[in-house]
């Protein structure tokens, strides 16, 4: 009865010691997520930091959005990203559960019969799981510290999904005013070819080639439209955004490319120290590790129960003793345990060795964008539109000496347009392409590196007479 005081007794200290954190493992993810992004995140439990959250929100939205300010709305605001939080408070309280024993069980019996009643009473713990509490706890542990690092990832993820939307809206918007220009130019040239034409100074070819033009510059401006609202309505849906918070300023224009581009040394040893999904791989190689450990160490005990009994029968002195269960490996020793166990730790090994690999391989890709699209957009801010400027400046000069009519001066703004046109796509790549790298370095994976293609400039219509 002693040692089963004192079974009980170490029973209450070791469940007593596991216990939910005072931030819910919630301030290492915070922590992760502000060295990636620059932006801390919160999870909001009560209305308070619900309403202080909305209160931020609402200061963010009434200046033009930046690319950083976006950001904090969206890890603010995001509904999706605080379901996504709930899965590390399962993670803790399995943690927690893993360092608790499962409660006894009490079991009473009564039997009558010729006059006799007969009660037996029990109580029963599992000794086999306060022997392997600690192991339990330590893998517990491990998958509660993935679960941060899966929080933070997903944080950082929507972080650069949102500066990806943000430089996308910012740029849809640009694009359609400049195919706003492109359309009044395309209306001026064809009705002042139309009004040539019933003069009998035009052929009806070049009239056509004049109005085909036009026609083609309404359809462009109408899916510009549609694209600039696309893309406004996307940063809005991952800003979490409703009602009149839908009414959120955008800059003018994209910010200017910077002056020299990064070199970040050492960047694939970077992402191997930095990157969320590989730490994250390697947290699930170190649990399944200590969990094959556990499954040999109990590999021929599966079942192993002890707990005090009494029992008292009518007309006789109660009996008291105690009971043990214990399951005998007559036809499974473990081995099939065993060997899923391995199986699944050979599994969480290769799937380590292949997030690194590809990480690696993203880091180049993604820098290889990253230089393309700035090469791209200096190429085409010192070069293709100064020339498109000066050519534009000697036909106005050409124009006013009589030397080019009026068509070829409207064609060459519009090409002039387009080149300016091709900046801002070239632009808005090379902060894409910024964000990729960022994500390829320390978060996971940026998807596929992309570099758009301009938006082909009409053919000018050659003016006749």
């Amino acid at each position: 009865m002693t040692r089963l005081t004192a079974v009980a007794a170490a029973t209450v200290l070791l469940a007593g010691c596991a216990s939910f954190s005072p931030d819910g493992g919630f301030d290492a993810v915070s922590g992760l997520t502000k060295e990636r992004t620059g932006q801390p995140v919160a999870m909001q439990r009560t209305d308070h930091e619900r309403q202080a959250a909305q209160d931020r929100v609402n200061e963010l939205l009434r200046q033009p959005l930046t690319a950083e300010s976006a950001v904090e709305a969206a890890l603010l605001n995001n509904r999706g990203l605080q379901a996504r939080f709930g899965e590390l408070g399962i993670a803790e309280a399995d943690y927690v559960r893993a360092g608790r024993l499962p409660n006894p069980v009490f079991s009473f019996g009564r039997l009558s019969g010729g006059g006799e009643v007969e009660i037996d009473r029990g109580v029963l713990f599992n000794i086999l799981g306060l022997l392997t509490m600690p192991v339990a706890s330590q893998v517990g542990q491990r998958r509660f510290q993935q679960a941060q690092y899966q929080a933070a990832s997903d944080a950082v993820s929507l972080a650069s999904e949102v500066r990806r939307a943000y430089f996308d809206a910012v740029a849809a918007r640009e694009l359609e005013r400049y195919d706003q220009q492109v359309k009044e130019t395309a209306d001026a040239s064809n009705e002042l070819a139309r009004r040539m034409l019933q003069a009998g100074n035009f052929s009806k070819l070049t009239q056509m080639r004049q109005q085909a033009f036009y026609a083609d510059a309404t359809a462009q401006l109408a899916r510009a439209r549609h694209q600039a609202t696309a893309a406004r309505e996307r940063l809005a849906r991952l800003l979490g955004l409703s009602g009149e918070q839908l009414d959120l300023q955008l800059p003018e224009r994209l910010p200017d490319l910077p002056g020299q581009p990064a070199e970040p040394r050492d960047a694939e040893r970077t992402a191997m120290d930095k990157r969320l999904d590989v730490l994250m791989a390697r947290r699930n190689a170190e649990a399944t590790a200590r969990s094959l450990g556990l499954t040999r160490a109990t590999r021929f005990v599966n079942v192993l129960e002890a707990g005090y009994q009494n029992k008292s029968q009518t007309g006789a002195p109660r009996a008291n003793g105690y009971e043990i269960e214990l399951e005998l490996p007559l036809f499974d020793f473990g081995s099939t345990r065993a060997a899923r166990a391995e199986a699944t730790y050979m599994q969480a090994v290769n799937r380590t060795a292949e997030v690194a690999v590809n990480a690696r391989s993203e880091v180049r890709e993604s820098y290889s964008a990253y230089r393309t699209a700035y090469d791209l957009a200096r190429h085409y801010r010192d070069e293709i539109v100064p020339l498109r400027k000066r050519i534009s400046e000697e036909n106005l000069l050409r124009y006013n000496g009589m030397l080019v009519d009026v068509f070829e001066l409207l064609a060459d703004a519009r090409e002039q347009v387009a080149g300016v046109t091709g900046y801002v796509q070239a632009l808005r790549d090379f902060w894409v392409a910024d964000s990729n790298l960022q994500t390829a370095l320390t978060g996971g994976s940026p998807g596929a590196s992309s570099i758009s293609r301009p938006s082909s400039a009409a053919a000018a219509p050659a003016a006749g007479h």
